[in-house]
């Protein structure tokens, strides 16, 4: 069944997810009456567009039938994919990693950093991620009474977690988030490499996009080289060092695979602890119910990660024809993860929208699902409970001091401004 234009308008726009309220009155109508139908927005190959819950999971669990890397694995313009395979010999990717990948070179790759994401291994660093937790309490003690969370807290602390992780020294850091938001933000004029609207200027944004990957390529290239020489215990020298079937990473696997590190690594953290935040804000008495009983900051932050979303789609590919809600999907299709859809799905969420931090279970597609699952899962959960357990105790008050605002992507989206007002211990 087709979807109707202003609806498949809407969730393809960045715009639309900045106000929230508009993509998400979309995603309840297509749950209501059209789960799983087909959008065809102006200038974008026709598309399922997969609202449900259950259907997500369906899609994700069957990694062979449904493929991350034949046809764009994010959602394209006819225009950009166009461009895309001109620069990159005939390829949908303008980078290749670990989303880009299918099996055997997914489970490979993966396989080769896997090891530093697990619990067990990320309790060794929970110390030191929590020194880094309290610095940035520090700071917002320091700032005085007012400051803007999303962007003096919340971008700064993951991004500084992970590039120590990664290897990148703490004097690339405002580089590597400019670099971040460059990528995941190219239509928002005030976060994009232009500085302008790009939806006038497609070849503008193309081209702005192309240049942030150079640059991150250039940047990864040379800390390869120091890497081979001089191999550290970090992850930069396990991708520069690694080898897959015997043979060296190959070098544009090698280094998208720095880039998904030095962005998702951090921005989706960023963009939970700052909605998170927000959300609380917006509601006062779950703010108390948590500032009274610190044994609720684990259903805070899972239910952070439910509420914001912060990758808001990936798209599928089938490999054979198939049958998903009893609609005919055929060989060679393309389908839309809707994950902020999923994640408000009344059939599987009590009041989903209601931001309830007591909410159990909660069984949320924020982070995937399947072989794709979010690489990064724990560390992030780990991170936000840190600075939680520690900002918490130093609040005596906290407000919104202004309006909070989202970046414009219809991709990985967050809030870039959340003003606040506090008063600490």
């Amino acid at each position: 069944m087709k979807i109707p234009e202003d609806i498949a308008t809407t969730i393809v726009d960045p715009k639309a997810y900045a106000a929230e309220d508009p993509v998400q009155e979309a995603f309840t109508k297509l749950r209501r009456d059209i789960p799983l139908g087909i959008a065809e927005p102006e200038g974008f190959d026709p598309f399922w567009a997969v609202t449900k819950f259950d259907d997500i999971q369906e899609i994700e669990r069957q990694n062979e039938l449904f493929h991350n890397g034949d046809r764009a694995s994010v959602l394209t313009t006819i225009e950009a994919d166009k461009w895309v395979r001109e620069v990159m010999g005939g390829s949908p990717h303008l980078v290749r990693s670990l989303v880009q990948m299918d099996n055997p070179d997914h489970f490979n790759y993966r396989k080769l950093t896997q090891g530093w994401f697990l619990p067990q291994n990320l309790r060794k660093l929970e110390d030191r991620i929590r020194e880094i937790a309290r610095t940035f309490v520090d700071r917002m003690a320091e700032l005085g009474s007012e400051c803007d969370f999303a962007r003096d807290v919340a971008f700064l602390y993951p991004l500084h977690v992970i590039m120590e992780i990664l290897g990148v020294p703490e004097a690339d850091e405002p580089r590597m988030l400019k670099l971040t938001q460059e990528l995941f933000g190219p239509a928002d004029p005030e976060v994009n490499r232009t500085g302008e609207d790009v939806m006038v200027d497609p070849k503008a944004g193309f081209d702005a996009i192309f240049e942030t990957v150079a640059e991150f390529m250039e940047y990864f290239n040379e800390m390869t080289e120091d890497r081979r020489a001089n191999p550290r215990e970090d992850i930069a020298s396990i991708i520069a060092n690694g080898e897959i079937d015997g043979a060296p990473l190959d070098h544009l696997a090698a280094m998208s695979y720095y880039i998904i590190v030095a962005t998702a690594g951090h921005d989706t953290t960023s963009n939970t602890t700052a909605g998170g935040l927000w959300a609380l804000l917006e509601n006062p008495d779950q703010y108390q119910m948590l500032a009274g009983d610190r044994g609720l900051i684990d259903g805070f932050v899972e239910e952070s990660v439910r509420w914001v979303t912060p990758v808001k789609h990936f798209m599928r590919t089938a490999t054979d024809d198939a049958e998903i809600r009893g609609q005919k999907i055929a060989k060679g299709d393309w389908l839309m993860l809707c994950y902020p859809s999923g994640n408000r799905d009344e059939e599987h969420f009590d009041e989903p929208f209601k931001f309830d931090i007591t909410r159990s279970p909660n069984k949320h597609v924020a982070f995937g699902y399947g072989a794709h699952i979010c690489l990064g899962q724990h560390l992030g959960r780990m991170e936000m409970r840190v600075l939680w357990e520690e900002l918490l105790p130093r609040l005596k008050s906290i407000e919104l001091a202004g309006t909070p605002r989202r970046t414009e992507a219809n991709f990985v989206c967050g809030p870039k401004s959340v003003p606040i007002r506090y008063e600490m211990n």
